[in-house]
């Protein structure tokens, strides 16, 4: 028990106790429950007292220590005290505004007994009247008794201190009483549609708050403009939550709503809300949509049932019957094949398919005996993986059925199509991998295939073990410690497909993490973007959430109403949304605002210019609606920019996106928003693919008639199921019927963004590196595989600020030849963290060599930082010894403070070149005030980029970068390009033989 204690108080005067039992019955008791309630009471008083004396005292750190070791029940916060008095209202009436915000927000409340502004005030004024009483006649009893006794007299003055304090308390709260006024009407009500039953109304704060702290608000609402007669009210005493929803309205029927504010002198005026009045309502009664997945998940069931019935009676399925039994003892025993030198896991590749499997635990992986990651070898050969790889990624939506598949396959020939071979085959290595680790469960598959130019291609599960304790007994290893290790014991020529996993395992991590991630409630504005290759269409999502489009957040309201998508469809020109922007009443006003910020934050993210903006558009033939309380408005390019045609990159490697394919994608949106609707179809269309190929191989292998009539009926019969799978998924597919919309010319897929935005009026700001249609980035350079040493302090040398492109140079960067698909090169490269000091100081040539160190004389300088995903690279180049990359400054430079007459021809200049990095987007268009303000012998320059169209010798990314001015000539700039060009490959076959020499003489 913790004690507090206040020297001025001392305990309540039985008068108050009096005048508080007339005033309220709360403390008689009866004979019988006397002694409990006394004992309870006795309980209370000791959590109860020291907090009406933290109040009185003004004391706010013990009060919130107080709120903070013990519940509001221990402390009885709204239990009053012998006068009547809660400690709010002692708060309020002392309008002690940060004491009373701390009470409200744990829950007090005002006294009940106080039931208008008159019983209050009645009450302080007996209040101070019995204080008075009390101070007059201990003061009559110490000035009486002087010449009595001394220890009596005493006790007296200290009651008299006390009683003259709180007569001072009382009067103070009586005077705070007085002098305050009623509240005024809360500000800035906003009324909502919330759903078709419902709305929302959000408010704030009185704007003006010298009156009395607010204690509750209360809105009321009705069908009448006049509010006669009310259809209901809501009483809010939680003042820190200024929204309230008003559910079980009538649909279609228009309400009218206000908010009051109320404080210890009652309520405020009404604020009428805005707009005025608003249906329930939803954007599904005006084109009459349903639901995509209200009836498919049925429609799946029937499937499944269907499929399970035709495998009744069966062998297989009898073999199956036995299995839960069996594995509940194999459970525990599978723990030893961890430790068991005949392990079915492999320890390094040696040309084929494979899975591993990722349980991770923080920056903790599940490894084997060998500390090695828990691998099994499907095949030795393998063609294509892509319908292989889809359908091994639905295999993993149905763990508990995997070796009900397989035993449903295992009658099959062993000469049977390489398709059905392979699916076995995987089959089998995941239930190998069940027994082995001991768990059903192994985790989601990473979006794509890890390759190598060996041969392997790794099939990577993850599985966050955070929340689950099933496989601590296994053995663990730190993340950093397995890459180290595999770093030591790496000594192939090229990278392996285990290579690329190990160092890149954290960004699968982090992409694991992040494809279950859920957006918070809300309306966004999403923005759809699409790659094409030979094989698949790819799909630009962010990096943070990839289970999603890009996007911003329109609002916190999801819903859509009738009147609201009725604007939107109705939308043709900028002159219709100009009496909505004007008029605040209208439905859509709010609307309007809303998806102009998010329009313009969007299209800040993915830079967009102004020209290219305004044929935008927003897809309104339908509102994208995710699992509970996430929808989506979304943004389309024009048609021809809707997908990207094969070998155009118009994503920025510095950017916040990455691409997925697209099937990939959609399994991963379904999984991490209706996780039960994938799960079914993912079964169904598993099965059925299964049972496809099973009947498939049947029917080839019929010889009799009765053999051919009952495999034609089975694979009839599995065509029909497998056709109602593909209809189900076709209408859940939302994204394929957007493309079919966004990608058609003859139909109207949309409303300009034109049409919402003046876009002569609003100013986009750049964000992040463009991902519209023109590349805009060079290359990255070959990085450095070996770390290199912080270069020396005492060195002298000083480098330009690797952050400013315009203080940067002229670049030509030469990449190495790598197709490593598992290292998407949008996903490399980040932005440097530690920018250098800016110098003027020339420079010689740096040339960075292959061994990950930069020659400048007699100097080793440190190389460029890289992402662990370009490291399989960079084993590479280490090897070879092929790969250079040069980068020189600009023509032109700042000139040292010394120089002081003009210099109009440019200067060559040589810098170290900054952390890897891609060039800024607006690197041409900038002009360098700072420069200009510095120099004022030399006009302001341009940064431009040339890309050399003869045949060099060299990448055709190959660029230069110069600065030039309004009086730089073209002849000028022609002689320079060329002038660099030869110099770069003379360089080059210097640098070549200078780095192949050495390894020829070893």
């Amino acid at each position: 028990m913790r004690k507090y204690s206040s020297p001025s108080c001392s305990s309540p005067p039985n008068a108050a106790r009096r005048l508080y039992r007339n005033l309220s019955g709360k403390f008689r008791m009866s004979n019988s429950d006397e002694t409990e309630n006394k004992e309870q009471l006795r309980k209370s008083n000791a959590y109860n007292r020291p907090l009406f004396e933290a109040v009185e005292q003004q004391d706010l750190d013990l009060v919130e220590s107080l709120l903070k070791n013990f519940s509001a029940e221990e402390l009885d916060l709204n239990t009053p005290n012998s006068e009547g008095l809660l400690p709010l209202d002692i708060a309020i009436l002392t309008n002690n505004v940060p004491m009373a915000k701390v009470l409200l927000q744990r829950g007090a409340k005002e006294s009940p007994h106080f039931v208008s502004p008159e019983a209050r005030a009645a009450h302080l004024v007996a209040l101070v009247k019995e204080a008075e009483q009390r101070v007059a006649g201990l003061a009559a009893q110490v000035k009486g008794a002087e010449s009595t006794n001394e220890g009596a007299n005493t006790d007296r003055e200290r009651q008299l201190k006390a009683w003259e304090w709180r007569l001072r308390l009382y009067k103070r709260m009586q005077t705070g009483y007085t002098h305050a006024s009623a509240p005024d009407p809360p500000s800035c009500v906003r009324l909502s549609v919330s759903s078709s039953s419902s709305v929302k109304v959000h408010f704030q704060e009185p704007l003006c708050l010298n009156a009395a702290i607010i204690t509750k608000y209360r809105v009321v609402w009705s069908s009448s403009p006049s509010f006669s007669p009310l259809l209901g009210e809501i009483v809010i005493e939680d003042t820190t939550l200024l929204q309230c929803d008003i559910t079980g309205l009538q649909a279609g029927l228009h309400y009218y709503v206000q908010v009051f504010a109320y404080n210890m002198k009652g309520w405020s005026e009404p604020q009428t809300s805005v707009p005025a009045r608003a249906a329930p309502s939803g954007w599904r009664d005006v084109d009459g949509h349903v639901p995509r997945l209200s009836h498919l998940s049925e429609t799946l069931l029937q499937i499944l049932g269907q499929i399970k019935e035709s495998h009744q009676h069966c062998v297989c399925h009898d073999q199956c019957k036995g299995q839960p039994n069996i594995r509940k003892h194999s459970v525990s025993k599978s723990l030893r094949h961890l430790f068991q030198p005949t392990s079915k896991f492999v320890k390094s590749l040696k040309r084929g398919l494979y899975v591993a499997c990722v349980f991770y635990k923080d920056d903790n992986v599940v490894v084997t005996a060998e500390e090695q990651l828990p691998i099994i070898e499907v095949d030795d050969s393998y063609s294509s993986l892509t319908q292989d790889f889809l359908w091994f990624t639905k295999v993993t939506y149905l763990w508990e059925e995997i070796q009900w598949l397989q035993q449903c396959a295992s009658s099959t020939h062993p000469s049977c199509s390489c398709t059905l071979q392979t699916r076995l085959k995987i089959l089998q290595a995941l239930t190998q991998l069940q027994a082995l680790l001991g768990t059903q469960d192994l985790g989601q598959v990473y979006f794509e295939p890890l390759r190598d130019k060996h041969g392997n291609a790794v099939l990577v599960l993850l599985r966050d073990l955070g929340g689950c304790s099933d496989l601590d007994t296994q053995r663990w290893c730190k993340l950093l410690k397995l890459q180290q290790q595999r770093k030591s014991t790496s000594v192939a020529d090229e990278p392996t497909a285990l290579d690329t996993l190990l160092i890149t395992l954290h960004e699968k991590l982090a992409y694991h993490k992040r494809s279950r991630k859920t957006l918070s409630p809300g309306l966004y504005l999403g923005y759809m973007k699409l790659s094409s290759s030979v094989e698949q269409i790819r799909v630009l999502v962010p990096q943070k959430i990839p289970n999603v489009f890009c996007h911003v957040k329109i609002r916190d309201n999801s819903h859509v109403s009738r009147e609201e998508w009725q604007w939107l469809q109705s939308v043709r020109s900028l002159n219709d949304t100009q009496d909505v922007y004007a008029n605040e009443q209208h439905a859509a006003h709010r609307l309007l605002l809303e998806l102009r910020n998010a329009a313009n934050d969007l299209l800040g993210r993915i830079n967009i210019p102004d020209n290219q903006a305004q044929d935008f558009r927003i897809y309104v033939h339908d509102v994208l609606e995710f699992g509970e309380g996430v929808s989506f408005l979304l943004l389309l390019p024009p048609y021809e920019e809707v997908c990207m045609p094969p070998g155009q990159n118009n994503f920025s490697p510095r950017s916040e996106f990455f691409t997925l394919p697209l099937q990939i994608f959609e399994l991963v949106h379904f999984g991490a928003y209706c996780p039960t609707f994938i799960g079914q179809y993912c079964c169904a269309s598993a099965n059925l693919d299964l049972e496809s190929l099973i009947s498939l191989q049947a029917l080839r292998e019929a010889f009799s008639e009765t053999e051919l009539l009952t495999a034609k009926q089975r694979h009839q019969k599995i065509q029909e199921l497998f056709q109602q799978v593909d209809e189900v998924w076709r209408e859940a597919r939302w994204m394929v019927e957007v493309l079919q919309f966004a990608r058609y010319k003859q139909q109207r897929a949309g409303v300009n963004l034109g049409s919402i935005i003046d876009f002569s009026k609003e100013t986009i700001i750049e964000k992040t590196p463009s991902t519209s249609s023109q590349p805009d980035y060079l290359p990255s350079p070959a990085p450095s595989p070996v770390e290199s040493p912080a270069p020396s302090p005492d060195s002298g040398r000083k480098y330009p600020d690797p952050l400013s492109d315009d203080e940067g140079s002229l670049e030509v960067f030469l990449t190495p030849d790598s197709d490593y698909s598992s290292s998407p090169r949008e996903l490399d490269l980040l932005p440097p963290s530690h920018p250098l000091p800016y110098t003027n100081t020339l420079l010689q040539p740096d040339v960075l060599c292959t061994g990950g160190r930069v020659r400048a004389g007699s100097e080793l300088i440190d190389s460029d930082f890289v992402l662990p995903s370009r490291q399989i690279e960079l084993l590479r180049i280490t090897e070879k010894k092929t790969a250079l990359c040069v980068r020189t400054s600009s023509l032109e430079a700042p000139p040292t403070p010394s120089v002081t007459t003009p210099n109009p021809s440019p200067s060559k200049v040589w810098a170290h070149p900054g952390p890897v990095r891609s060039l800024s987007e607006d690197s041409g268009r900038k002009q360098n005030s700072s420069q200009c303000r510095n120099s004022t012998h030399r006009s302001c320059y341009s940064t431009i980029r040339i890309y050399p169209q003869y045949h060099t010798g060299l990448p055709k990314e190959t660029s230069v970068k110069l600065k030039v001015t309004i009086h730089t000539t073209a002849k000028e700039m022609v002689q320079l390009v060329v002038q660099e060009i030869n110099g770069l490959c003379a360089r080059l076959q210097s640098a070549v033989r200078q780095c192949v020499c050495p390894a020829q003489r070893k």
